[in-house]
């Protein structure tokens, strides 16, 4: 091994780092001559140029190993050779430190100090034995022994531990429990007491409370005197630096500097008045502050803080490229006009104005003809020359509108401008924008005269025409507008003002025969009819007042250019469009229109219903439906809204024929019966209303008609012959679970709780799937107190009924009210993975929360169910909650358009105007909410079909629900 040590040994000493001695390269090898250097005179060391020792590699005591490459590797290393790693601790530098370990390792620590009862010598005798299948099962067998044992201990170990935890709460309290006594106190404490507390007192000591600032001593002027002369550097002022600034001249002085000429020596006086000066600007500064003092100059602020603007933000090399480019332009085309105007606005953009003012000016000497060089020129200059430039102008185009136009402009006087105006007219008599700016100067009667010759010499122009027409009386306006048809046949304008002008006139039967007459000649004259510009024009007209001549226009094309199977649809869309852009008339016109076409049409004479009831009024809306129920006989929805409508007007015999005429037409109709049984109710003909139930019973039994009999005789307190009728409808249809339910509550209302929950018991055998019975018999075993069967009937019902957001927000106010707020939380989560969907248990989630988590958790629900009303509400009421007044308000908004039929928005939106709005907004809210006539809501439902509640209307069951909301959130 050393002799092969001794032949690597070259190869590490060849390869060595550039830091190595200079040592003898290879073991054997003939010693370097030694270079000519200063250090050749001292004494040579003993071991220079002798061979190196067996072994020896060079830079091995400082760590420097040496490196292989690919082609140096050769035999393996010795034991006692270093390894790869240069920069090892102690015990890992050779191979064999590496081998002495690894034995180390392998050898088990037998000492006593190691050895435990249970393990042993710290682990398993056999470890180093084989694992086989015996051992894995024992493992197993002891794993499940110590599993049993641990389960076994379990209870008793938890308790023990809560036991603990609890014993340290109450003698190491946190500060949160210290205070909570006292933080529910504080919600009795009023404003004012509040107000009254005092403020919190400054408690550091008078020494920290008034700290001693630093004193700052000015030097005095003959320590610079004395240093200047003497010439200590160390305590020298240098001029240029130290006081560089009292060098500059002060605004207001005329001060040289501060050094005296001829003498290197520092001028005492002019150092006093520079501080003298130096005070009195600053106080000057700070004097604005004194109340009722200033030393602004109020006439020239203004003018002074412009002129430190600076004009341009960009960069000055920018502009140093952009002229010198803009140069060469000019020079290299001199009769370029695009270069001159560049030119200008770039010196006027920089603040140049004189500069940008004799560049134009040389501008229009190069370039005479160009029309834009010129307004720019008048547009730089100001007044007086500016007029001087236009009327230099005009000599050289003598043709140009827009210089005409920008000389009258320059004008101030207006008999000046009609001056400017009629000399140009005099050079331009073709030009439509000259004659428009004059006429829009003069007065009615000299305008018409204008408009007279204008048309002669622009007999193209359709606004002249038309604004000559305007001035002229009805008989020279048909003459004027007959001329303008004449030279211009092509413009559809003309032919709607002709028609707008008899309808004025009240000549109405010419209307529709202009509008015809209109379509003929545009064709003939081979003008294509853009229906959608035709119906703008009905919209101008519709809202310019000319009502007859919009129908006719709508009526002449509102079937161009449709395929027959379209024309439904797309009329229903442009009525629509209409209604939008406020065009009522234009709307109406279309539905009559299409009446004319689809006369036995269902949807449409609806559709044409509602536009009446919500933009018409209640003749004309009584008007449609006589029209729509002869066409439609059979259309039960036609009658029961005509009814209705009579019905609101307080005209009870009127509706009354109605409903008789629907009888006739619709025999053993459910809907009109049950219309009119509810017309009688209303009027208090409750014997009316008794016998014409019997009828519907015997002539349309149906489960509806059953149960409004049940509902009838409830609300009118015959409690017995409601459940008389009950029972018989049940025997014909005991599938319907409104009857159970029905029967149920009578039950309740009567406290026969047994016979209730057997209803509802047999109604749920009958009707499993019904989630309201599920909840009308949870609630009625929750209120006698047995809330472990409330609590099983809802899981029950939740296997019965999957995915019910219903039951599972039942059950989670069922353990809120029970106090069992942990497990009322955990129920939600398993809702909402249940039916991650459900708006009800988002608006639900975000109220379970904690106060600081819920804006978190309704940005959650938003993300999930954007568009539900319920989770709309809840962001509402969060608002609420925090004051946020505007926001809550917007978000009742929305809630209330997105779903107008959920009477729980609007009962919380009135209660929120009555708390902060104003009276107009709260009766705004009463007022949409009369409209919309909303049905459904647990708040809403729970008092609009109360028994005692029957009969109230809209408006009071909103007042009545707001009533009755607690602000708990």
């Amino acid at each position: 091994m050393a002799s092969a040590g001794a032949k690597q040994a070259p190869k590490n000493t060849s390869k060595a780092s550039a830091g190595g001695t200079g040592a003898a390269g290879a073991a054997g090898a003939p010693p370097a001559m030694p270079l000519a250097s200063p250090l050749m005179g001292k004494k040579k060391k003993p071991f220079l140029g002798m061979p190196a020792p067996l072994g020896y590699v060079p830079g091995l005591g400082r760590g420097a190993t040496g490196f292989t490459t690919r082609s140096d590797i050769g035999p393996a290393r010795d034991a006692n050779d270093p390894v790869d790693d240069r920069h090892a601790p102690p015990g890992k530098r050779t191979v064999g430190d590496q081998m002495k370990k690894n034995q180390e390792e392998d050898e088990e620590d037998l000492n006593d100090t190691n050895y435990d009862e249970f393990n042993g010598y710290a682990g398993s005798l056999f470890s180093s034995g084989p694992y086989e299948k015996d051992d894995e099962e024992a493992d197993a067998i002891y794993a499940a022994l110590d599993k049993r044992m641990d389960e076994r201990r379990k209870e008793r170990r938890e308790l023990r531990e809560k036991e603990e935890i609890e014993k340290y709460r109450m003698e190491r309290p946190k500060i949160q429990q210290q205070f909570s006594d006292l933080k529910r106190k504080l919600a009795e404490v009023s404003e004012e007491e509040w107000l009254s507390i005092p403020e919190v007192g400054d408690a550091r000591n008078k020494r920290q409370r008034n700290p001693r600032y630093e004193k700052l001593t000015p030097v005095p002027d003959s320590f610079f005197s004395k240093h200047l002369q003497t010439g200590e550097n160390h305590t020298s002022v240098d001029p240029l630096q130290g006081l560089a600034g009292l060098n500059t001249t002060y605004p207001g002085s005329m001060t040289p500097g501060l050094m005296t000429p001829g003498t290197g020596e520092l001028d005492m006086r002019k150092i006093g008045q520079a501080r003298n000066t130096l005070m009195d600007m600053r106080l000057s500064q700070v004097s604005d502050s004194v109340s009722g003092q200033t030393v602004v100059d109020p006439k020239g602020y203004l003018t002074d803080l412009n002129s430190m603007i600076p004009t341009y933000g960009g960069d000055i090399s920018d502009i140093k490229k952009a002229r010198l480019l803009l140069k060469s332009v000019r020079e290299t085309n001199p009769h370029h006009p695009p270069a001159w105007i560049a030119s200008a606005r770039l010196e006027e953009v920089t603040g140049k104005l004189q500069v940008a003012r004799n560049l134009i000016m040389k501008g229009t000497e190069m370039c005479p003809k160009s029309e834009d060089v010129w307004l720019e020129a008048a547009r730089l200059q100001p007044g007086d020359t500016a007029k001087a430039v236009v009327a230099q102008a005009v000599r050289h185009l003598p043709q140009s509108v827009r210089i005409y136009i920008r000389a009258a402009e320059l004008e101030t006087d207006v008999r000046a401008k009609k001056r400017v105006l009629r000399k140009a007219l005099e050079n331009v008599s073709k030009s439509v924008r000259l004659w428009k700016t004059a006429v829009e100067l003069e007065e009615p009667e000299d305008a018409r005269i204008m408009l007279s010759r204008a048309v002669e010499c622009c007999p193209t122009s359709v606004e002249l025409w038309l604004a000559l027409a305007r001035l002229e009386t009805y008989e020279n306006a048909r003459r004027v507008l007959n001329k303008a048809r004449e030279n211009i046949p092509t413009d559809r304008h003309i032919w709607i003002t002709a028609a707008k002008l008899e309808e004025a006139n009240s000549n109405t039967q010419m209307v529709d025969k202009i509008i015809d007459r209109a379509i003929t000649s545009l064709h003939a004259n081979g003008v294509e009819i853009n229906r959608e510009q035709w119906i703008q024009d009905a919209e101008e007209c519709d809202k310019a007042g000319s009502v007859a001549t919009c129908q006719a226009v709508i009526r002449a094309v509102i079937g161009i250019g449709i395929e027959e199977e379209d024309r439904k649809h797309t009329w229903m869309e442009d009525a629509e469009s209409c209604v939008s852009h406020g065009a009522l008339e234009c709307a109406r016109a279309i539905y009559a229109h299409a009446l004319q076409v689809f006369p036995s049409k269902k949807s449409v004479w609806l559709r044409a219903a509602y536009f009446e009831k919500s933009h018409g009024t209640r003749e004309s809306l009584e008007a449609l439906l006589q029209r729509a129920v002869a066409h439609c006989p059979k259309a039960e929805v036609l009658w029961l809204m005509g009814a209705k409508s009579k019905w609101l007007a307080e005209d009870v015999p009127a509706a009354r024929s109605i409903l008789a005429l629907a009888f006739q037409a619709n025999p053993n109709s459910e809907e009109i019966w049950l219309a009119a049984v509810k017309l009688e109710s209303e009027n208090n003909e409750y014997e009316r209303a008794r016998r014409l139930l019997a009828k519907a019973r015997s002539s349309a039994p149906t489960a509806r008609v059953f149960m409004k009999s049940v509902k009838l005789e409830w609300v009118l307190g015959n409690i017995e012959a409601a459940q008389e009728l009950c029972t018989e409808a049940l025997k014909h249809y005991e599938d319907f679970p409104k009857l159970w339910m029905m029967r149920g509550q009578i039950e309740e209302q009567c406290e026969n709780m047994d016979k209730a929950r057997e209803a509802y018991n047999q109604g749920l055998k009958k009707c499993p799937h019904s989630v309201a019975l599920w909840l009308l018999l949870s609630h009625l075993e929750e209120r006698v107190g047995q809330l472990t069967r409330a609590r099983a009937i809802l899981e029950k019902a939740r296997l019965k009924n999957p995915q019910s957001p219903e039951l599972w927000l039942e059950s989670v106010r069922l353990e809120f009210r029970a106090g069992l707020k942990n497990i009322s939380n955990t129920l939600m989560a398993k809702a909402l993975q249940e039916c991650p969907n459900s708006g009800i248990l988002w608006a639900e989630a975000v109220f379970l929360e904690a106060r600081p988590q819920r804006k978190t958790k309704s940005v959650d629900a938003l993300k999930k169910c954007e568009h539900d009303p319920h989770v709309l509400l809840a962001v509402a009421k969060l608002f609420w909650s925090e004051r946020k007044i505007t926001k809550a308000r917007e978000w009742f908004l929305r809630t209330v358009k997105i779903d107008p039929d959920l009477g729980d928005a609007w009962a919380l939106f009135y209660k929120f105007e009555l708390q902060h709005g104003t009276e107009e907004q709260q009766e705004e809210v009463r007022k949409r909410c009369e409209n919309a006539e909303p049905r459904h809501g647990e708040l809403w439902c729970a008092e609009s079909k109360h028994v005692l509640n029957w009969q109230k209307k809209t408006g009071e069951i909103l007042a009545l629900v707001a009533s009755k909301i607690k602000n708990t959130f």
